[in-house]
């Protein structure tokens, strides 16, 4: 039986993923008219995009300790393999927003970044926030944590099918050219 916090942590992390999928979809299907990222990157809408995304994140924190390891794995394996892919996860996070800059993490124009982690990658701070999703769910080897975190790769992995139409309007033939090297994922 779920407790009050577990059923609120669902609550917040579902509510914030289908506000950022429905966001996303939505940008998809109507660039001209998109979401995110925005026409103006406001104080409000990075607001909202930087609460929703650190929703999910706490949500699933919330669940892996509230059902730690209903899954009952081994805790040599959860820590190893979670652990590691959390903190490889937030290394390569933090070097990405280092790189291009929290504004324009947040929907503002900067200079189009073509090195350093994004030689590897088009979206790597992407990539490395869904590892970090996957390494709490593993590592706290909660079935509650597990599906949130799930959700969350899916909508993390939906953005940048938003974003690219946007990119291609601000960088021109500089970002259909690295498009063409450079994976959108790994």
């Amino acid at each position: 039986m779920l407790n009050n916090i577990e059923v609120f942590a669902i609550f917040i992390g579902g509510i914030a993923e289908c506000y950022l999928l429905v966001a996303f979809g939505w940008s998809i299907a109507f660039p001209e008219r998109r979401i995110w990222p925005p026409k103006e990157a406001t104080t409000g809408i990075k607001l909202r995009v930087w609460l929703a995304t650190i929703s999910i994140f706490i949500a699933t924190f919330v669940l892996g300790i509230a059902d730690w390891n209903s899954f009952d794995w081994p805790a040599p394996a959860r820590w190893t393999i979670g652990l590691g892919l959390m903190i490889t996860g937030n290394v390569v996070v933090w070097m990405g927003v280092r790189k291009i800059g929290l504004g324009a993490t947040s929907g503002e124009v900067a200079e189009l970044k073509t090195d350093g982690l994004y030689r590897y990658s088009r979206n790597p701070q992407y990539v490395a926030d869904m590892v970090i999703l996957i390494g709490w769910a593993v590592l706290s080897a909660s079935g509650w944590a597990a599906c949130v975190a799930t959700f969350g790769v899916i909508v993390l992995a939906a953005a940048p099918f938003a974003e690219e139409p946007w990119l291609e309007d601000v960088y021109g033939a500089d970002y259909r050219t690295y498009k063409g090297k450079v994976r959108r994922y790994l």
